[in-house]
């Protein structure tokens, strides 16, 4: 990514923190096995401060929109402290598989992680930790349905397993979202490859970063692999 690239990525710029719209497929941070990621891109965004942001939390590589960084370790330790306590609010928009029958609702699944092996990958365990999500229907179209979701807790892939375990798994998702998935998670096969990119999408972040000011809502546009789905489901652009 070219420092032009990131710069049109910016979607809100104050003197605590940034808020950039992540594409899809792209980590966050560079994982054990290498590759590029994000954060060694931040340079760009100093604009004068001698040490480049980082970031305030995580979004997976699928999953775009909403990114908060902190412009300084002061900054860093107070949007860590925001989302720890669950102050920060998150909206994602989701397309999925099929849909639920009411138009909202709430999930209430605890998760813990499948394996030491798999890493981050996560499954639904009545031992595991609280994780809950709200969701509300925003359209629906032929056997599929727009979804915002709002995670009240911060689990890994908890949107991804709670959607997967209530039968409306996200489309594109390679790990959760088919029996053929479960099976290789199972198997300890590789999830299947190919077919649409995963339909999730961090659509609105709500960060009180001043006591004495509102809190900071930043909306990130819907991704060019979603609208195509969306669009059936009733979106317009």
């Amino acid at each position: 990514m070219t420092p032009e690239e990131m710069l049109a990525r910016l979607l809100y710029r104050d003197g605590l923190m940034l808020v950039i719209d992540k594409p899809a497929g792209f980590a966050v941070h560079r994982g054990p096995k290498g590759g590029d990621a994000l954060d060694a891109h931040f340079d760009a965004l100093r604009f004068g401060l001698p040490r480049a942001p980082a970031l305030a939390h995580r979004l997976d590589k699928d999953t775009s929109g909403c990114l908060v960084l902190g412009r300084h370790r002061k900054a860093l330790a107070a949007l860590g402290k925001l989302f720890k306590q669950g102050k920060v609010g998150k909206i994602y928009w989701a397309v999925v598989e099929g849909g639920p029958t009411e138009e909202e609702g709430r999930i209430d699944i605890p998760l813990a992680k499948r394996d030491e092996a798999r890493g981050w990958w996560m499954k639904p365990d009545p031992h595991g930790l609280p994780s809950a999500t709200t969701w509300k229907v925003m359209g629906r179209g032929d056997s599929m349905t727009w979804l915002a979701l709002e995670p009240l807790t911060g689990r890994t892939h908890q949107l991804r397993v709670h959607c997967a375990e209530m039968g409306w798994p996200i489309v594109g998702d390679t790990i959760y979202g088919t029996q053929a998935s479960l099976r290789s998670l199972r198997t300890k096969e590789s999830p299947r490859q190919g077919g649409p990119p995963l339909h999730l999408h961090a659509r609105e972040v709500t960060v009180p970063i001043s006591k004495n000011k509102p809190p900071v809502k930043v909306e990130a546009p819907v991704p060019a692999h979603m609208r195509e789905l969306l669009a059936k489901c009733g979106w317009k652009n």
